[in-house]
């Protein structure tokens, strides 16, 4: 099953819709809690980022038997220091991203730590593409 979702840019107000569409989705389906959550939390992140940093762009989700596979793509300024990004604690969000509780450099360590695999492509000036996988794992919960 595949899913897609538009992420607004700088809406605030519908950050995160896609991943608690995903969520209730999941849980129609009856898949396991810790996939729920894990899948959920990382897509979240990945959102915010987005409305964040990048002005919205696209999120697709495809539930398959063994693994969750999120694609989140962006037409943003692209992650000039990729390593530097991964850091926890940095951020480049403005003080009234922050001062509205985000930015507070934790999304991307949150979005690895969550998931079984993650991979990030970005172009400075083009844009970033975000893949994450979580792993179904039947009997867990």
């Amino acid at each position: 099953m595949l899913y897609r979702f538009e992420v607004p840019g700088d809406d605030f107000s519908r950050a995160g819709h896609a991943s608690t569409e995903i969520k209730r989705i999941m849980q129609q389906l009856g898949l396991p809690l810790r996939v729920i959550k894990r899948t959920t939390i990382s897509m979240y992140e990945a959102e915010i980022n987005m409305v964040v940093h990048a002005g919205g762009g696209v999120a697709e989700v495809e539930i398959g038997n063994s693994q969750i596979t999120v694609v989140l793509r962006d037409s943003g300024p692209g992650i000039p220091d990729l390593e530097l990004a991964m850091t926890e604690g940095w951020s480049t969000a403005p003080e009234w991203i922050r001062e509205m509780g985000f930015g507070a450099g934790m999304g991307l360590s949150n979005m690895k730590r969550n998931t079984d695999e993650m991979s990030i492509d970005t172009v400075v000036g083009k844009g970033t593409t975000v893949t994450l996988r979580i792993n179904v794992e039947l009997g867990a919960s």
